[in-house]
């Protein structure tokens, strides 16, 4: 199933073939945690839910959870430990290692293996030696934001499955709330703003509120965040920005034909996105 599947990706380095393997392997995870009761108590969101179950055409590393309700007693280790047995079932032989402090808010898991390269054909394998080892990190948020909405998104890959995710309001919200507030430039944000914004999405206020009053330069200012604020910050933040910098953080999870597009990353057209912006539900 696993070969299967890579074929349908029809790669065409080895590079987009890697990353196409770790996207399937966070899809037997999803999978393996949507068979459980997971998400019972929490969102799939961030990058990977918005390429798996929204079509954003890069791929992305990391699975990010929040939970429905804050809950600092929340073990991620009671909810992973099967991961490893349905990975088994298609060739894995996966590492899960444990980087929980007791009392971080965001719990941390890695899964990785270095075996599945070893059980299917890779067409573009590197004459360098094997293929890399799959590392995948998985984090859940147990203090998260107020007021996330979310829906029910289903797989069909490996077998059927239903995934509670946080709906595009709110993960343009939290985008959002990480291009303002992260302390680095990340190319893979401004890649995902594109997205929103030329997709007409629009924004979870009362999310975004919550989240900017709760982390970041605006900690604890009671800030009501509208669109007019948010505009401003953003039109600034955008003045600030290396684009050349922010492109070649994003290239290696983007396609070789998508590569030339990067080339026209620059200030005007990140304005120009934030004009639609302003567009959007008036």
């Amino acid at each position: 199933m696993i070969q299967h599947r890579l074929l349908e990706y029809n790669c065409k380095t080895d590079l987009e073939e890697q990353q196409a393997i770790r996207e399937i392997t966070q899809e037997v995870a999803l999978a393996a945690l949507g068979r459980g009761d997971f998400f019972k108590y929490a969102l799939f969101q961030g990058g990977t839910c918005l390429r798996i179950f929204y079509g954003l055409n890069r791929f992305s590393e990391d699975m990010d959870f929040i939970l429905k309700e804050a809950n600092p007693d929340f073990q991620l280790k009671d909810h992973i430990n099967h991961i490893a047995d349905e990975l088994a079932a298609y060739g894995y032989n996966i590492e899960i290692t444990d980087r929980n402090r007791a009392d971080a808010t965001v719990k941390k898991a890695f899964l990785k293996d270095d075996s599945l390269g070893k059980v299917i054909n890779l067409r573009h394998a590197s004459k360098a030696g094997p293929m890399a080892k799959i590392r995948i990190k998985l984090e859940v948020d147990t203090n998260p934001p107020l007021c996330s909405g979310h829906e029910l998104q289903y797989l069909d890959f490996p077998f059927v499955s239903s995934v509670a995710a946080q709906d595009r309001p709110s993960l343009f919200a939290g985008k959002i709330h990480a291009l303002l507030c992260r302390e680095y430039i990340k190319g893979r944000d401004w890649y995902d703003f594109i997205w929103y914004t030329s997709n007409r999405t629009s924004i979870n206020f009362d999310y975004l509120t919550s989240a900017i009053n709760q982390l970041g330069p605006w900690q604890g200012q009671s800030i009501v965040v509208d669109k007019e604020w948010l505009l401003n910050e953003l039109e600034r933040k955008i003045h600030l920005v290396n684009w050349k910098q922010a492109a070649e953080d994003i290239r290696r999870f983007v396609r070789a034909a998508e590569q030339p597009s990067l080339d026209l990353w620059s200030r005007k057209l990140f304005l120009r996105q934030l004009e639609k912006l302003k567009r959007v539900d008036e």
